[in-house]
């Protein structure tokens, strides 16, 4: 191996991206430890070649593709585009298998030669991402104007979603209008199992963070390519949650007590001493049901209750306690905060009966949310299908611009040659005639739309015949020309066929 390639390596580390429709590592980020340590070029070999032996020894067929952070020195150098497509080919990887991470930044450095660069990128079939959304100008004109298959939401949103409610606002905001855009929508910074719940929620499509894996040297990565390490169900968008229960109570005997009673009814139970404990582990774990007590030091139930519902609002909240104070405990259940006061000491089977209900509450408001997330997945889905066709139809309409450019060139150059110029179509009708033919054959009347054989019998000698035969000769107002035809479609997606006519040398 090259030694530069060998440096390379030293510096390169890749930090998994994660599906949350099925848990698996479904992208690679390339992380350099020093970014200044090597060149673009090097990094990008480097990121081919380390993709090229995952594929052939721990993927089986897996699509699993590799993302690079691109510069704008980089993008908007003509010749980046086909020297990674070169690479690509080199190294026998399908154009698919990349990701090209860009910020809006570096986009509008120049926008004319973004638009050029990234066009080509999505002809051959490369992933694009919008970097760092939400840092910049963001502006939505850039999302429609710009090709991205993905944005990815800056890290300080993420981390602040679960307990700042502006920024849960706008990440769940982000995600919507990327998904009504036909865009999909990658989390970084993703830390806690709560951050990756909270965007399971709200239909986000991939999370990226310490959560699931830091960035790793190739090694690792292609061991935990192998063994195939994927998030846990509860926290898939199309997986069942397991029964959650959070017990918080300041005396340890009481929660010993009721952890006994409910262990044979297969909760999942964890247990804080105080309000402030279990906001703690709310901040950090997702829970179903929360029964809390009322009179315990610093924070109350009835305060907890009220702050847990801001946190998880999707929780089903129970007090029990043997002390009431009326007026805080009246005020949470007014507020919601409460769905029902319980007493001590309590009654096992009617403290089983109610946790039983208000599992069944949660359970069907999961169906519910499951089948609202099954419709906007759909609807997702279907709006990235409309965005692919638009940019497939934008690119066909460039196409049949820059046809018909150098359509109109043709015709022009073809206009002002002194050698006389036939075009006939498919089906042997006349399409062109340049001006010298049309000054050889001015005699022979209107010719374009007729029937070449029919208007010129003189270029088709011999009845039946669709194309003049090679050598031939033919006789206009008394002059010689030799015939020659060339057919179209050899190297292009032309039909038909050119013919021109030459003055023979005894007339000339």
């Amino acid at each position: 191996m090259d030694p530069v390639d060998d440096a390379v390596a030293e510096l390169l580390l890749y930090q998994p991206l994660v599906d949350l429709r099925n848990g698996a590592v479904a992208s690679l980020e390339a992380v350099v430890r020093q970014p200044h340590g090597a060149a673009g070029e090097q990094l990008l070999r480097r990121t081919c070649l380390d993709r090229r032996l995952w594929d052939g020894g721990v993927l089986a067929g897996a699509e699993v593709q590799v993302a690079i952070n691109v510069g704008a020195q980089q993008l908007h150098d003509p010749a980046f585009g086909p020297a990674v497509a070169a690479l690509l080919e080199q190294h026998g990887l399908d154009p698919r298998a990349l990701t090209l991470e860009l910020t809006e930044a570096t986009l509008l450095k120049d926008a004319a030669a973004s638009d050029a660069a990234l066009d080509f990128f999505k002809r051959i079939g490369t992933c694009l991402v919008l970097d760092q959304f939400g840092t910049g100008p963001a502006s939505l004109a850039n999302l429609r104007r710009f090709p991205f298959d993905f944005i990815k939401i800056d890290a300080r949103f993420v981390r602040e979603a679960v307990v700042n409610h502006s920024a849960g606002a706008l990440t769940k905001a982000i995600i919507a209008m990327a998904h009504n855009m036909g865009i999909r929508v990658v989390a970084e910074g993703v830390d806690t199992e709560a951050q990756c719940a909270f965007l399971r929620e709200h239909l986000c499509d991939l999370i990226q963070g310490d959560f699931y894996a830091p960035p790793l040297p190739p090694a690792e990565v292609g061991e935990l390519l192998r063994a195939d390490r994927r998030l846990a169900p509860h926290l898939l968008r199309t997986q069942t949650r397991h029964r959650s229960l959070l017990l918080v109570d300041d005396e340890a005997n009481i929660l010993s007590a009721l952890k006994r009673l409910l262990r044979p009814d297969g909760y999942e139970i964890r247990t804080a001493a105080s309000g402030e404990e279990g906001l703690e582990l709310l901040a950090q774990h997702s829970f179903d049901v929360i029964v809390s007590d009322q009179r315990m030091p610093g924070m109350d139930g009835a305060d907890f209750l009220r702050q847990a519902r801001n946190l998880r609002p999707d929780t089903i909240r129970i007090m029990l306690s043997g002390y009431t104070e009326l007026q805080s405990v009246t005020d949470a259940v007014n507020e919601g905060a409460i769905f029902k006061f319980l007493t001590k000491p309590w009654n096992d089977e009617q403290l089983r009966h109610h946790l039983a209900e208000a599992f069944r509450l949660k359970e069907i408001a999961d169906d519910n949310e499951r089948l609202n997330m099954e419709v906007r997945t759909a609807n997702h889905e279907l709006a990235s299908a409309n965005r692919r066709m638009e940019q497939l139809l934008h690119h066909m309409q460039r196409q049949i611009h820059r046809d018909e450019i150098s359509l109109n060139i043709a015709r022009e150059i073809l206009q002002h040659l002194p050698l006389p110029v036939i075009g006939m179509d498919e089906d042997g009708m006349i399409a062109f005639i340049n001006a010298a033919a049309g000054r050889v054959l001015r005699r022979s009347g209107a010719l374009l739309g007729n029937d070449a054989g029919s208007a010129l019998p003189e270029l088709f000698p011999a009845a039946g015949i669709t194309l003049p035969p090679l050598g031939h000769q033919a006789s206009i107002d008394g002059l010689r020309y030799a015939v020659t035809v060339y057919p179209m479609g050899e190297r292009s997606a032309a039909r038909g066929s050119l013919i021109t006519l030459s003055r023979c040398e005894e007339d000339a």
